[in-house]
């Protein structure tokens, strides 16, 4: 079976095409600046060169169907006939409460992700474009939706529910729903599998970071708690967005500087985190490099950042009453020795020691903790679209 799988964002889409007999991946790409000029497509296709097509890509369809020629192109495609896709995965970010694990995409699911819209107005509108450009260019062939709120819908209400008047969440769902569930997921799972263990006797928490960071508390493999909330902004600082932050300072701030709506949160999602502390950069690694040149603001951008994952970790062991294992995943949880470095110190009350040489590593899995670490911490690098490709395989199978 050959599955598709489509991350559609508002100017781009990724694909992955996988073969799920070997699970490999045969091509994959980036469709760029959709609907702005100079776009183009990025092919990668197994054991041949990259290709790159510049052509004006006026919308998402028509990208679609680019990435859809490219696969069956005689010169670098890498299937003979489009029928040979026996599936296609989407990921969906906002499935609100309507979702609590993948589905296979009907008119109804459409309408529930339109109604999930106003909690991802960025998100959810060209997820559903990727998805309705697909039931066009390949009718027939089934479609699954993949949500990255749906694994920690395990959530109790303790954790999910916030100290406002509960007629907010009665009317509008307002609550925690938390987000890169896939990646969470994933790299939970594989640290078990790693461990020999059973998920089911873990205790994790796992640190998916990258330019939009979440921690989690995965319970015996569910979920109990994450760090983003509502909206993306929430947890530990970013590369513009600011973490918690005690919601008087907006107040304050949109009295004394007569802040709009539409300022206020430009301030918070794309001012903050490393670019708003460090006033460099939004990109981790020029924060570093500025640190170890002796750049006090980058230094506390770091501190700042590496004492939030810090404090999570504690607060997500006191919740799951223990730890067995800490999980750093996605860009700088990956490839970052210097923040997870600062992330374990002090934790050793914990059981949690990482070996210096072994942190050394990036971008591969890896057991950075000592031999007689308490708490195993372990590196493993996410593969969200190898859960959607398995997910897309399991429902079209089971339906069939």
């Amino acid at each position: 079976m050959k599955v598709l799988v489509i991350n559609s964002g508002s100017s781009s889409i990724k694909y992955q095409l996988f073969d799920m007999t070997t699970e490999e991946v045969i091509a994959k790409g980036l469709v760029e600046r959709i609907g702005i000029a100079n776009s183009r497509l990025n092919h990668y296709p197994q054991n041949k060169e990259k290709v790159v097509i510049e052509q004006d890509i006026p919308d998402h369809e028509v990208g679609l169907k680019l990435v859809l020629d490219a696969l069956v192109h005689p010169e670098h495609g890498v299937i003979k006939d489009l029928k040979e896709i026996s599936a296609v995965g989407h990921r969906v970010v906002h499935g609100g409460e309507k979702f609590a694990s993948s589905v296979l995409i009907t008119d109804e699911v459409i309408k529930a992700v339109e109604e999930c819209i106003s909690l991802a107005p960025l998100h959810n509108p060209p997820n559903l474009l990727g998805i309705k450009a697909m039931q066009k260019l390949l009718p027939g062939v089934p479609q699954v939706g993949v949500f990255d709120t749906a694994f920690h819908q395990t959530m109790p209400p303790h954790a999910y529910i916030y100290g406002i008047p509960y007629e907010y969440y009665e009317k509008y769902r307002v609550r925690r729903y938390g987000f890169h569930g896939t990646s969470h997921y994933y790299v939970a799972n594989r640290a078990a599998e790693i461990l020999g263990k059973s998920i089911e006797e873990l205790k994790i928490v796992t640190c998916h970071l990258g330019n939009g960071s979440s921690i989690a508390a995965v319970n015996r493999g569910k979920s109990i708690d994450t760090s983003l909330g509502f909206g993306t902004v929430a947890g530990v600082i970013m590369g513009t967005r600011c973490g918690d932050l005690d919601p008087a300072i907006v107040l304050f701030l949109m009295e004394k500087d007569n802040l709009s709506t539409a300022k206020m949160q430009e301030i918070l999602y794309k001012k903050s985190g490393f670019l708003g502390v460090s006033g460099i950069s939004n990109d981790l690694r020029d924060v570093e490099e500025a640190a170890q040149k002796g750049n006090k603001r980058a230094n506390l951008a770091l501190d700042i950042f590496a004492y939030g994952i810090k404090k999570y970790i504690g607060a997500y062991a006191a919740a799951m009453g223990g730890l067995d294992v800490v999980v750093f995943t996605a860009g700088i949880g990956e490839n970052s020795n210097v923040v997870r470095e600062r992330v374990c110190q002090g934790l050793e009350f914990l059981g949690i020691k990482i070996d210096p040489e072994k942190n050394k590593v990036r971008g591969k899995e890896a057991i950075i903790s000592t031999d007689d670490s308490k708490v195993k911490v372990m590196v493993i690098p996410t593969n969200e679209e190898l859960v959607i490709a398995r997910d897309t395989k399991r429902i079209v199978e089971k339906g069939a």
